[in-house]
């Protein structure tokens, strides 16, 4: 019974001009178009200046600043008014004011004051173009210290050099990569179910299958078969769009990636049919789904990261799957994690998923 409800199902998804489109180019669009959208990298900060030294090393200054990758120079105000106002026509974020008689402070006295202002409209931009702008200063500033000492004179000097593991880059694309994988896959996995029972609601083809023989247990898993083939579908694509457009391959186990969506699939296959026993209508069911999903990515992790989040919210994330996978495909694609070192992370899926397939067979009210 259930290869030919299998059929049936596959059948219904192959004659639907729209789905087989939605399950190739879906994929192509998120991982070409997302990974430079939602992207919390900070650069280009337009940069005003106010020079009120005019000397050699303001000027020296200046020029670093501009050389630098995250700052590009929108006008050189007279006045600190005229660069305030600048701001107020949002033609510069932040501005850098360099004090009357900088360089002879700085020789005779050893330093010499600057003031950075910043427009914290953007707290982000704010905070971040200020905390890089204080850094090229004070790299400018230990230039200067190495000049004006004596060549006989030394000082005690600590040497620190960065390491940066898993993403040796800081490229904030191959942090975000794996996870909008993980998106695009409950959105296809539970998106899809959650509008399939309930379209045949709507067409009325549910009564034929109500009078048949067949046990909720077989119904429900030859509803979720297919979507579980489609969300496989669409994470080797994923992973084929990251290797030939990011040059990012998984340095982990691909197989313990697969073991979690298979999963991670199931849950979010079930939740979907879950709200498509409950809902009546077609649209009904798209917004209950498009609600829970909204909450779920925001409280994923995604974008911020769940210990900077209130305590109250941290608890909440604890029910949301969609963290436990975001916190997987991170680990696997970029530490290369094996499945001892993600044990909370499989018990937590493997419970989510049989607790959602069972309430999808028992939500299922079949009317003879």
């Amino acid at each position: 019974m259930l290869k030919y409800l299998l059929e049936k199902e596959f059948k219904q998804i192959r004659r639907n001009s729209f789905l087989p489109r939605l399950i190739i180019v879906f994929p192509i669009v998120i991982m070409m178009v997302f990974p430079w959208v939602a992207n919390l990298d900070v650069k280009d900060i337009k940069l005003s200046i106010v020079d009120n030294d005019h000397s050699t090393y303001s000027e020296r200054l200046v020029n670093k600043i501009a050389s630098s990758e995250y700052f590009y120079l929108t006008n050189a105000s007279n006045t600190y008014s005229e660069a305030i106002e600048s701001i107020e026509l949002s033609e510069s974020d932040i501005i850098l004011e360099i004090a009357h008689s900088f360089e002879n402070s700085l020789i005779k006295e050893g330093y010499a004051r600057v003031m950075i202002s910043a427009n914290s409209v953007n707290g982000t931009k704010g905070g971040l173009g200020s905390s890089y702008l204080a850094r090229i200063v004070n790299d400018f500033a230990d230039e200067i210290r190495s000049e004006l000492i004596p060549p006989n004179n030394t000082f005690p000097v600590i040497d620190i050099n960065s390491q940066y593991r898993y993403n040796a880059y800081l490229d904030y694309k191959t942090f975000m990569i794996p996870a909008l994988m993980t998106v695009l896959l409950a959105i296809i996995s539970g998106f899809l179910p959650a509008l399939n029972i309930v379209g045949e609601k709507e067409k009325g083809t549910i009564e034929q299958i109500n009078v048949t023989p067949i046990s909720k247990f077989t119904f429900i898993l030859a509803k979720l078969i297919p979507y579980w083939t489609i969300g496989f579908v669409v994470l080797t694509i994923c992973f084929g769009l990251a290797t030939l457009i990011y040059g990012l391959s998984p340095v982990g186990n691909l197989g313990i990636i697969y073991l979690f969506a298979m999963l991670f699939v199931l849950t979010f296959s079930g939740f979907g049919l879950v709200i498509s026993n409950h809902s009546s209508t077609m649209r009904q069911a798209m917004f209950v789904m498009f609600f829970f999903t909204i909450i779920i990515i925001l409280m994923s992790g995604i974008f911020t990261p769940v210990n900077s989040m209130p305590q109250w919210a941290q608890a909440i994330t604890i029910f949301n799957p969609l963290k436990y996978f975001i916190q997987v495909m991170r680990a696997v694609y970029l530490k290369g994690s094996n499945i001892w070192a993600l044990s909370t992370q499989l018990m937590a899926l493997l419970s989510f998923a049989v607790f959602f397939i069972l309430w999808a067979m028992l939500s299922y009210r079949k009317k003879a």
